[in-house]
């Protein structure tokens, strides 16, 4: 029953080393569209101005 026991961890992680190292993941439509959406610039609008001072600061 020992020598089963290791023989599935062993298994097991040559799967896992198999799924992470040497298999690629193809990426599909939906992450494509994702990553094209946060690499492209966004419109951006500094509201710094509108930020009250902090509690016990004088301006």
């Amino acid at each position: 029953m020992p020598y089963l026991f290791g023989g599935l961890v062993l298994l097991n992680a040559l799967m896992l080393s198999y799924h992470l190292f040497v298999e690629q993941p193809t990426s599909t439509k939906s992450v494509q569209a994702a990553q094209a959406e946060i690499t492209n610039p966004i419109a951006f609008t500094n509201n710094a101005k509108h930020i009250p001072p902090l509690i016990g600061t004088r301006e």
